[in-house]
């Protein structure tokens, strides 16, 4: 078991009154895994996945990853684990504007204080990744140069410079069109077959699940069904 997340509970304060967004989720996922969560927008599914990534706290419940109780480490041991450990894909890409494809793909692994690699070996491996996504000739190009798609493919390379246990992907193809879309996921799909890493995909379009080998569906903060396809 790889992550397991028990009686996962969210709730915002707003104009004095408490919204509850999560209400007693409990999931696992496996090494090698690619799990889908799907439900309709405002279900909840953002919220829970940056709280299965370390990124925001419960209000209730606890995460475990590979058997340690992340929101019981201290705020750097917590950064730690992610950067190392956790790969990041999001809806509108977050790549930085002044740096090229290959340095966005690298910066991670610059910033990855317990990384014994050189910096030459660092962007020889974002090289490897760039050529995995199919954007080798695109290595130089800031992301203002790119098109939608190929900017998604460069956060994917991104998401495992840092050969992560798990990738989160919030929404990775909202943003694309149906081209693009099929793409980004065989590119998912080929990925975790090769490199064995679990993914986990948020989406609100339930035909996008069936690239995962389970699916949750989630409405209303709840956890509605669990299927494998």
């Amino acid at each position: 078991m790889l992550l397991h997340a028990k009686n996962i509970e969210k709730t915002y304060l707003t104009g004095g009154k408490s919204l509850k967004v999560l209400d007693s989720v409990n999931i696992v996922i496996e090494k090698g895994q690619m799990l889908a969560i799907a439900g309709p927008s405002g279900a909840g599914k953002s919220t829970l996945l940056h709280i299965l990534g370390g990124l925001e706290f419960p209000t209730r419940g606890c995460v475990n990853f590979d058997g340690v109780d992340i929101y019981k480490l201290v705020d750097r041991e917590r950064s730690l684990l992610r950067n190392k450990r956790i790969g990041f894909v999001f809806q509108f890409f977050n790549l930085l504007s002044e740096f090229t494809a290959i340095e966005n793909i690298a910066l991670p692994a610059l910033l990855n204080t317990k990384s014994t690699d050189s910096k030459k070996e660092i962007f020889i491996k974002a090289r490897e990744l760039l050529k995995a996504v199919g954007l080798t000739r695109r290595s130089d190009h800031r992301p203002s140069q790119l098109s939608g798609g190929e900017a998604q493919r460069v956060a994917i390379a991104r998401a495992l410079i840092n050969d992560p246990d798990i990738v989160f992907c919030d929404e990775p193809t909202g943003n694309l069109d149906s081209e693009n879309t099929d793409t980004v996921l065989d590119i998912l799909r080929g990925l975790n077959k090769k490199k064995k890493q679990a993914f986990l995909m948020v989406t609100h379009n339930q035909a996008l699940a069936k690239f995962a080998d389970r699916v949750i569906l989630i409405r209303d903060g709840m956890i509605k069904s669990v299927h494998s396809t």
